[in-house]
């Protein structure tokens, strides 16, 4: 499940900000996300049956409830941390409760058909990964002065259910289903 940036010029800072940090990698070791795959994962449902898609998109369905919002994407950061970098992101500040009660709508419904999720939910928009080398003093530059960046407010008007393949040169998604905000009433 996903919310993609539907603000095209907050997606470009994004973009920015992605680029710059990808620019620290030595030989490929930062692997950037391409540009249509940027999103915020609601949750990562993993590999499960094909037969299990009709269930799997009659438990999100629920999302339809949700009024349209906005969120404010803020800020950039990495996990675990910024002094061990594996993954880097930008994140999300207001919006984020509404982001928590749409994941957490299907999550009970979920739990018969796929893996449970153990990790906290933390709203972000995953921009790189980290798998090799790369020059730290140029990572550390760029997080420090995207640290507090405001990438700008974007509209959440609809939910994707997206599969992904596993490729060589990183996953392609599709998308499976598109569930609409109301756009108004409603959750």
């Amino acid at each position: 499940m996903a919310v993609e940036i539907e603000n095209t010029e907050s997606w470009r800072r994004i973009v920015e900000f992605r680029d710059a940090v990808t620019s620290c990698s030595i030989d490929g070791g930062i692997k950037p996300v391409e540009d249509e795959n940027i999103h915020i994962t609601l949750r990562f449902i993993g590999e499960v049956p094909e037969s299990y898609l009709t269930r799997i998109v009659e438990c999100l369905r629920v999302v339809e409830n949700f009024k349209k919002f906005h969120i404010s994407i803020h800020g950039v950061g990495a996990f675990p941390s910024t002094a061990r970098p594996r993954v880097l992101w930008v994140g999300v500040k207001d919006g984020t409760e509404v982001l928590k009660a749409i994941r957490n709508s299907f999550e009970g419904c979920l739990k018969a058909i796929a893996k449970e999720d153990h990790e906290e939910f933390v709203p972000h928009i995953t921009v790189a990964r980290i798998k090799g080398r790369f020059r730290q003093d140029c990572l550390a530059t760029y997080l420090k002065k995207y640290e507090f960046a405001d990438f700008g407010i974007s509209s959440v008007t609809q939910v994707k259910l997206k599969r992904s393949q596993l490729t060589p040169k990183g996953p392609i998604y599709t998308d499976v289903a598109v569930f609409r905000l109301r756009n108004d009433g409603g959750t």
